[in-house]
């Protein structure tokens, strides 16, 4: 029987050190709305934009997005689910079980450069609205070419950063908020721009079947020849960026984080909310979009940024959606580099050390090649973590299959892990040097990589010690374990009891909310199926402009105030 005593050694552990108590699991329908939340977010239209730049074609982007996704969700469900499920750890805990201490502080280094990075970007895309609203000129050069946007870029940045210090479990729910408005909002820009192609191209406002959206495609939007004239990727390319996007969260496993919530490793499907509508739809919107906003320009679409895309494509509500979702995005990611670098220094608060990475952001979101290199720039980013992920997936897949024992270098209480450090460094030297010799696509330098790195960490750990029988050490985990699992059984019945506010007000908020995104979807249809002719067209779009703006408004002041019912309804039971 437990005492008093036997539960004092986890009384003073950090929640993050300790597995997820079963109390705190979630079903799928959380893991649903979370992807989705997260990834339809502002770089969409930079990525949705850039393929088309690149020279992708029609039936490349339909077909080539569609398995590159459902190879990103089949890697979240059989790659990182079941270590997430099993261990019930976040990456960077149980990376110090694998590798000490060493190895962890250098990859937290890693997560901050990463995750500033694409916090800067996504300043600098929602920066584009803002300069778009005062008629700043568009920055098309990687570094600033007029003063005013590098100090709305200040300003927005000291916004996020602020936010992040204070506010991130309400930017956590607001991003649940946001997830469904941003996907009807992506939707219909497409819908409302697809009768300007049409139009430019087809001499009339709608395609009249699948033949002439084709048409459509390789002649105006997605042409086989990218910004120079050339000819543009093909489809292999086009499933690997699909698949090799989101490197850092799957094969990496940066997003055992999330999914050490899940009660079954089946939610790893949940995943597919993210990818096909987040990615697969949006970023197809996005293109459309883009070349859209171009025609009704007469601009190449190399000469728009998100700011020009989204105001043509949706009238105020686009200031809204770039704004919005780059804001959402880059609070999230800055508040995981403030940890990464808390983690690093940790003589230090979150806030400071947060406070410090912030400003270094704002210092790169002022140089506009950020975003606009987003593709290569997350592809490298993957590649940098993968090779972390791949001695993991080693350590907790393979290990027990072969003899070997898992956290063989914790039984050994070393500090610094050579086995891990080197498999690190040298798979990195494998897979940029890969790159360098230009013998594979980089967008599938993280596979062989992940093969190259798993490989040699087997080799090196079974000469550091990993075959060596480690019985009794293994035994005292497993009581450490249930330990746990009986100390968290007893917080769970201390803690209270929390009821979901199901009022006749709230519930009719929501109701409401849902009518307004409906009414969006309507207005859009409109545009697109409802415009006869040219003039009809232009009449109906700038009737989506006004009323979808309405529709924004109302949508986002009920959700944020059934938001806020539900959080004083919970504060009171």
């Amino acid at each position: 029987m437990d005492t008093t005593e036997d539960f004092k050694q986890f009384e003073n552990l950090e929640e993050e050190q300790l597995p997820v108590a079963k109390h705190k699991l979630h079903d799928w329908t959380h893991f649903a709305g979370l992807y989705a939340a997260e990834h339809v977010a502002a770089t969409e239209f930079v990525i949705g934009a850039t393929f088309v730049a690149l020279g992708a074609k029609t039936m490349d982007i339909i077909l080539g997005l569609l398995i590159g996704n459902i190879l990103a969700v089949l890697s979240w469900r059989f790659i990182t689910s079941p270590i997430a499920v099993d261990t019930r750890l976040s990456l960077y805990t149980y990376l110090n079980k694998i590798a000490g201490d060493s190895m962890t502080k250098m990859y937290n280094w890693a997560n901050v450069i990463i995750f500033s990075v694409i916090s800067a970007a996504m300043i600098t895309v929602s920066s584009t609205a803002v300069r778009f609203a005062f008629d700043i000129p568009a920055q098309l050069n990687w570094y600033p070419t007029n003063a005013w946007f590098i100090l709305i870029v200040l300003a927005v940045g000291i916004f996020v950063v602020s936010i992040a210090l204070y506010g991130f479990n309400a930017v956590s729910e607001f991003s649940g908020i946001c997830a469904p408005w941003l996907f009807v909002m992506f939707t219909s820009g497409a819908m409302v721009l697809l009768p300007a192609l049409s139009l430019d191209v087809l001499d009339k406002t709608l395609p009249a079947g699948w033949a002439d959206f084709m048409t459509l495609g390789d002649q105006s939007i997605w042409t086989g020849i990218n910004s120079d004239g050339a000819p543009g990727i093909g489809l292999v390319e086009v499933i690997g960026f699909g698949w090799a996007a989101n490197t850092i969260t799957h094969f990496g496993l940066i997003d055992m984080a999330l999914l050490r919530f899940a009660k079954k490793k089946s939610y790893g499907y949940a995943t597919s909310t993210g990818m096909m509508f987040g990615h697969y739809v949006a970023w197809i919107a996005a293109g459309i979009m883009g070349a859209g906003a171009a025609v009704i320009l007469g601009k190449s679409i190399v000469q728009l940024d998100p700011g020009d895309v989204a105001y043509y494509a949706l009238g105020w509500s686009g200031f809204v959606i770039v704004i919005v979702a780059g804001w959402t995005t880059a609070i999230t990611n800055l508040y995981r580099a403030g940890l990464a670098a808390q983690a690093i220094f940790f003589n230090h608060s979150r806030k400071k050390t947060t406070i410090v990475v912030g400003l270094v952001t704002m210092i790169i979101a002022c140089f506009p090649f950020v975003f606009s290199q987003i593709l290569p720039l997350l592809t490298y980013a993957g590649l940098l973590v993968v090779p972390v992920g791949a001695i993991v997936f080693t350590e907790h897949q393979i290990f027990p299959r072969i003899g070997f024992t898992r956290y063989w270098s914790s039984y050994r209480q070393l500090t610094f892990s050579m086995p891990a450090v080197a498999s690190w460094g040298l798979g990195l030297v494998f897979g940029f040097g890969l790159n360098a010799l230009d013998v594979i696509s980089f967008y599938y330098l993280f596979i062989p990589t992940w093969f190259f790195t798993i490989l040699l960490y087997t080799l090196l750990a079974s000469r550091y010690g990993a075959k060596e029988n480690y019985t009794a050490e293994v035994k005292e985990e497993e009581v450490r374990k249930e330990t746990i699992e009986r100390f968290q059984e007893q917080q769970a019945k201390e803690e209270p009891v929390i009821a979901k506010d199901r009022s006749f007000l709230s519930q009719g908020l929501k109701f409401i909310a849902i009518i307004a995104l409906v009414a969006t979807l309507v207005l859009a249809s409109n545009v697109m199926f409802g415009s006869a002719s040219e003039t009809d067209y232009i009449e109906n779009r700038e009737l989506f402009y006004t009323y979808a703006f309405i529709c924004t408004l109302i949508y986002f002041a009920l959700a944020y105030w059934a938001l806020l019912r539900g959080k004083s309804k919970t504060a009171t039971q």
